[in-house]
């Protein structure tokens, strides 16, 4: 039997001009002390897009309020129809509550595929800098580098546990840092700029990729162009923002102080 997607649903994806589909949850298992993964069939080839496209899911935030949150796709197995997300809990908040009750068989307006920053297929290398969050879309991006080929990852964790590893194309380079926060405020840029610190950018054309805190990969694009790197040459996506709640869109508020 075919579900359809809530009203709302259908009319924000005709506006954005994306699929709302129905997907079933197949499993939701925590991955380390700050991820949680979650698999869902159905529709997985038109709803995830390419490396670096994210899904906006449909979550109940109880007594019937609904909200909408978004999350980048990790990977795709399209044999089995099913597509995987990461999602992190080391937060309060209507997502991480949701991830961490969902059970298998439950269904979920999705929306899909969202997100502008794909793999840039001229670069020679590529930067990926953000916190845990990111990893996701990080490894699914690095994981469609084609090879000779060269992935560099700085990621600040919360816990060692979050240091969650990936496998790579034997023709790809892999550079890893993982910076622990230890008491670091959430919005300290500090252990991110001291993992840029200690690697020297390699040769030849870059492409560095942001993926975090709002104000944290601001300052780290900053100390990328301090150090040569063009503006053009950077892409960056705030997944969220220290003391304020994403919006009804799944977004973290763009607003200054």
């Amino acid at each position: 039997m075919a579900f359809s997607p809530d009203t709302s649903s259908l009319q924000l994806a005709e506006r954005l001009k994306a699929n709302a589909l129905v997907c079933e949850v197949v499993g939701a298992t925590p991955i380390s002390p700050s991820l949680h993964e979650l698999v869902l069939r159905g529709n997985a080839a038109r709803l995830a897009g390419e490396p670096g496209n994210d899904v906006m899911l449909r979550l109940e935030a109880g007594e019937g309020i609904f909200v909408r949150r978004r999350y980048s796709v990790r990977s795709v197995d399209e044999r089995r129809d099913e597509f995987t997300l990461w999602i992190t809990t080391e937060h309060v908040g209507p997502g991480s509550d949701w991830i961490q009750r969902v059970t298998p068989g439950e269904l979920v307006d999705i929306i899909g595929p969202r997100g502008k920053i794909p793999l840039e297929p001229s670069a020679d290398w590529h930067l990926f800098v953000g916190d845990v969050s990111g990893l996701g879309a990080f490894y699914r991006m690095a994981q469609s580098i084609e090879a000779p080929g060269r992935a560099i990852f700085i990621v600040e964790i919360d816990h060692d546990e979050d240091a969650v590893t990936a496998h790579f194309d034997e023709g790809v380079a892999i550079t890893g840092i993982f910076v622990n926060r230890q008491d670091r405020a959430r919005n300290d840029p500090a252990g991110l700029l001291s993992g840029l610190a200690a690697l020297a950018l390699p040769p030849d054309e870059g492409h560095a990729y942001l993926f975090g805190e709002f104000s944290v990969i601001r300052v780290v694009r900053s100390a990328l162009v301090d150090r040569g790197l063009p503006e053009d040459a950077i892409s960056l996506k705030a997944f969220w923002r220290l003391g304020r709640s994403n919006a009804e869109h799944g977004e973290p508020d763009k607003g200054e102080d």
